[in-house]
């Protein structure tokens, strides 16, 4: 028996540590997370791989800087970042502060840990936009998906709800995202803006931007802030 309670506390230690050493201090990582998504934003905006008039024609976005994907074999994928709407009924002003939404989902096929990839998601109908502000959102059957380089200012490729991109190696390009679930953050968003929110309530102004949600915003407004 002592043996066993020997090995379960050391068992029980272990977990512990293991779970400090993983878990950051959650109010700068959500910050940090915002200002890693302004960078990848940035980037997207001043790259040659995607016009500026697709965003300028967006409801909304999503930026999920270094999404993470691990395992051998099956495996999967698992990340957070921001979305900010254009205010307005009919999400043709400004663009909101924004609420924090996850990323997850299967992906198959041999992968090799560790490897991490920034992922932007333009929401190109309001219906779209409505059912991820609801709660979970599977693309590619909830909504449908499109990869982002087929997009022009003037084409939404075949009308879909999302246009999806990837940047690997400084580069953006197409990824289909199809089979996985977006759905809001209510950990993170409620460690930025106050327990209980709603990420309704957030894109709809009733909520603060903190300073790295400030700096996205700056960012859209200044670069995509007239609706096309």
């Amino acid at each position: 028996m002592k043996v066993r309670a020997k090995y379960a506390i050391g068992y029980l230690v272990l977990s512990l540590s293991l779970t400090l050493f993983t878990l950051p201090a959650w109010g700068a990582s959500d910050e940090q997370t915002l200002s890693n998504a302004v960078t990848v934003l940035q980037g997207m905006l001043h790259s040659k791989d995607v016009p500026a008039g697709v965003v300028a024609k967006a409801d909304c976005i999503v930026i999920l800087p270094s999404v993470k994907k691990f395992a051998v074999g099956v495996g999967g994928t698992g990340g957070r970042g921001p979305m900010s709407c254009r205010e307005g009924a009919n999400y043709s002003g400004k663009w909101s502060t924004p609420a924090m939404y996850s990323i997850g989902g299967a992906s198959a096929g041999l992968q090799i840990g560790g490897t991490a990839t920034d992922y932007i998601i333009l929401v190109m109908n309001p219906s779209a936009v409505q059912k991820l502000l609801d709660g979970k959102v599977k693309v590619g059957s909830d909504a449908t998906a499109a990869l982002g380089p087929g997009a022009s200012a003037g084409n939404a490729v075949g009308g879909a709800d999302m246009l999806t991109y990837s940047r690997t190696s400084g580069a953006f390009a197409g990824v289909s995202l199809n089979g996985a679930t977006l759905s809001p953050d209510g950990d993170a968003n409620g460690r930025l803006y106050g327990s209980g929110i709603s990420a309704n309530d957030i894109i709809a102004g009733k909520a603060k931007p903190t300073a790295g949600g400030k700096s996205l915003v700056s960012v859209l407004d200044t670069n995509a802030g007239k609706k096309q």
